[in-house]
């Protein structure tokens, strides 16, 4: 199942301590996030502090990102949950 199809479980950004609230800190949208998440140029990884998959991409408004985030269902459909987003340095080529 590719990562692409996901299905993005989101959290009130009203909610208090919620991951949408905590990612706007950042001054990242939802929209960035899914964009970053879901680009083809995307690349995955293992979270070094957390243990947890993050993703490298691009939100398409030229920011670069790194979006940490949960599996809370691996089937059918896969459902993804980001914890935190930030701006990382893009990788030189």
């Amino acid at each position: 199942m590719d990562l692409r199809d996901a299905l993005i479980d989101r959290d009130d950004r009203d909610d208090e301590g919620s991951n949408t609230a905590h990612i706007a800190e950042h001054g990242l949208t939802s929209q960035e996030v899914e964009f970053a998440l879901f680009d083809e140029d995307t690349t995955f990884d293992v979270s070094d502090s957390s243990g947890h998959p993050i993703a490298f991409g691009s939100t398409g408004t030229g920011r670069f990102i790194g979006v940490v985030f949960e599996v809370l269902n691996p089937a059918d459909p896969l459902v993804i949950r980001p914890i935190t987003a930030y701006d990382v340095p893009e990788p030189s080529e």
